[in-house]
């Protein structure tokens, strides 16, 4: 990466242009489910509007979003709860959902594990997780059983009940008894909400570990950004019915597609600037070279997304923000700083450089995956 030539001109590698989801023709041999310009309907009104996505058998997808962008009825429709108003749904190759057409979700080979688990309270662990082999041999069953209790780790609580165990227990018996019967592919509707943040973000990379220990396909359905990245490959972040962007936790967070995915993943905000050529922006913390403005052309009004991971703590730096507003994070402090202009912007500074509200703190702009977009109502 080309180095800064002075601090008010730090630079930044060009970012490339984003493009669709493609699959490889490899990938295409391993395909489990495509989602093939799909829309979904209820009367009038349309909720999931021409989403595409395929996921590759064993991988471990994500749809998220706030509440009411059509996440959940998404799924429903991948599983054949819903009917698919356009476009089609294929499961390894088989057409599962078009218009009028609608296979029942029996005959899709598809497991759901749900918000509240639906266990069932009278059957023992590994009752519930033998619940869907009941066509198998008996020693066939209790093999199959076996397993599935050894690798979610429960193998001494057989024996015991879904009210004898604790939400993160009971959580791993609804992932094992769905995986029981070796779906073709996994759906998880919100299947942490109930439990306290930490204990989501190490559930779903337990999840992830079992899931990838059997080799599943998977899809899980949630609100909580930190939960997707901890379990999925590949996030699709959905915004009124639609997917604005498809990609890596990585991507989303450094590379976001357009204002909405960069509002809702992190933290972060618009800062004015100006195009000064096809490589410099000029904000108020400086003019960023190597950061590529989307075709906007020179003199054109912009916005440089800013997260507090892109400002460093300077004490020695001539820049000076004011300290506005104050959170401690444990090992650092998020500090609202506001500039000369009005505008605010956050910075991380470790916990143990305690300065308080009205105070000026010194900081540099650190120009890596820094990403501009057209300012509103400027033409780009």
């Amino acid at each position: 990466m080309p180095t800064a030539p002075d601090d008010d001109c730090p630079t930044a590698e060009p970012r490339p242009l984003l493009a669709p989801p493609s699959t490889t023709a490899a990938d295409a041999e391993r395909i489990q489910l495509e989602v093939n310009a799909v829309s979904v309907a209820y009367g009038e009104v349309t909720i999931v509007r021409n989403v595409s996505f395929a996921l590759a058998r064993g991988d471990l997808g994500c749809l998220l979003g706030p509440s009411g962008c059509g996440k959940t009825t998404l799924l429903r429709a991948i599983a054949g709860f819903e009917p698919v108003t356009a476009g089609v749904i294929r499961l390894h190759g088989k057409q599962v959902s078009a218009p009028g057409t609608t296979i029942p979700p029996e005959e899709r080979r598809v497991g759901m594990v749900f918000q509240d688990f639906a266990l069932f309270p009278h059957l023992t662990v590994a009752k519930n997780i033998g619940f869907g082999l009941r066509r198998l041999r008996a020693a066939e069953r209790e093999r199959r059983v076996g397993a599935l209790l050894e690798l979610i780790g429960m193998g001494a609580a057989a024996n015991h009940y879904p009210h004898e165990l604790s939400g993160g227990m009971q959580q791993r018996v609804a992932l094992a008894r769905a995986m029981a019967p070796r779906p073709d592919i996994l759906l998880l509707d919100e299947p942490f909400s109930n439990m306290d943040a930490d204990l989501r973000e190490q559930l779903a990379r337990e999840v992830r570990g079992m899931l990838q220990r059997e080799g599943v396909t998977a899809i899980l359905v949630t609100h909580d950004q930190l939960e997707a990245f901890a379990m999925a490959d590949r996030i699709g972040v959905l915004g009124d019915g639609e997917i604005r962007q498809w990609g890596s936790g990585f991507d989303l967070y450094h590379e976001p597609a357009d204002r909405f995915v960069a509002n809702f993943i992190g933290q972060g905000v618009l800062l004015p600037a100006l195009v000064q050529d096809d490589l410099r922006v000029k904000t108020e913390l400086g003019t960023i070279a190597g950061v590529r403005p989307h075709g906007l052309a020179p003199g054109g009004l912009a916005e440089v997304l800013i997260r507090p991971d892109d400002l460093d703590y300077d004490d020695s730096s001539t820049r000076r923000a004011q300290i506005v507003e104050r959170a401690f994070r444990g090992a650092e402090f998020l500090y609202t700083l506001r500039l000369p202009s009005g505008a605010e912007v956050l910075c991380l500074v470790p916990s143990h450089h305690r300065h308080a509200i009205g105070e000026t703190l010194g900081i540099r702009l650190l120009a890596e995956h820094l990403v501009v977009f057209p300012r509103d109502g400027a033409p780009g």
